[in-house]
């Protein structure tokens, strides 16, 4: 007679090793049906998850649950020395990320085989100081200033500027991020490791916000400045970008869509009422949206356009 799934197995929040499983009287067939039947997900070898559970997870949050997984069915047998590193790191410290595959990253003062921990996992070979390490949410991770570095060896430029404008906007140190990346002169990827912590904005809000940065100084667009806070009759505005000096804003509407957050009719009341104040006090405004950003010569036009705009009004009233 098959039994089914039990309650508390599909209700838990936690990975399962098939030896924790065995000790609670779930045996290997068991385990096999169940996931047959999607009551449990195989995170990796001998460690699973509720399906229940699982389906419920965004995707970043599934990334997250299996660095859990990893480390989880290492408890039996700890690696010493072993550091989640790279993006794993960025994840776990909850640093934005864009279009990031979900490997596991780790760094270990021993050499291991390409795949020693399995296929996902990705073991790179490096000491590490007690500075570049920390704790986070029950696991051995580098740094957000070591993450950043890492991040930015082996991603893109505009992957790591994400990161690392993230990193500095929770407290990182740029200069922390720069010394690191002096200190490892030589290593692959370390020229965009460098480039990205000495560009690095703590204002950028989003990694839309980043982006829009990025293009405007890769253009060679006149540069604004971020987070510019404005008075108005109803109270202070703040808009992501501004040239100030032409009472021209440039505002980023992208954070919907990659944040799966949708604001609220009031917020949004608001927020075009303020901006209507605005524009009463001649205020002009170059919105953008996400896919705007990968349309680079029709956004230059639109902005440079809109610059050209503004100096003819602010000659007239000057």
């Amino acid at each position: 007679m098959n039994v089914g799934c039990p309650p508390w197995l599909k209700a838990s929040t936690k990975p399962w090793t098939t030896e924790e499983l065995a000790e609670r009287n779930v045996n290997d067939r068991q385990v096999a049906r169940f996931v047959q039947g999607e009551d449990l997900v195989r995170l990796r070898r001998g460690c699973y998850l509720s399906g229940q559970l699982w389906r419920q997870q965004s995707p970043e949050a599934r990334a997250l649950q299996r660095i859990y997984a990893h480390h989880h069915a290492l408890l039996p047998t700890p690696r010493r020395g072993m550091v989640y590193s790279h993006t794993s790191a960025a994840r776990v410290h909850g640093l934005y990320l864009w279009k990031v595959d979900d490997l596991i990253h780790l760094i270990q003062g021993f050499p291991t085989s390409p795949h020693g921990h399995g296929p996902d996992v990705r073991a790179h070979y490096s000491s590490l100081s007690s500075r570049d390490v920390s704790s986070g949410k029950g696991l051995r991770v580098t740094t957000l200033e070591r993450t950043v570095v890492d991040c930015a060896r082996i991603l893109s430029y505009r992957q790591s500027l994400i990161i690392a404008d993230h990193a500095l906007q929770l407290g990182g140190d740029q200069p922390a991020m720069q010394a690191i990346a002096l200190q490892l002169t030589g290593h692959k990827g370390i020229a965009n490791a460098r480039a990205v912590a000495a560009r690095a904005s703590a204002l950028a809000e989003s990694p839309g916000e980043t982006l829009t940065r990025h293009f405007l100084h890769r253009m060679g667009l006149p540069m604004p400045e971020e987070q510019v806070t404005v008075r108005t009759r109803r109270g202070n505005h703040r808009l992501d970008f501004a040239w100030r000096e032409l009472l021209l804003a440039l505002e980023f509407d992208g954070r919907i869509k990659y944040f799966d957050f949708a604001p609220t009719q009031e917020v949004l009341f608001e927020e075009r009422r303020r901006e209507k104040d605005l524009m009463e006090d001649g205020w002009q405004f170059i919105r953008l949206e996400w896919a705007d950003l990968f349309r680079e010569a029709e956004l230059k036009a639109r902005i440079l356009s809109a610059l050209h705009r503004a100096r003819l009004v602010h000659r007239k009233s000057a």
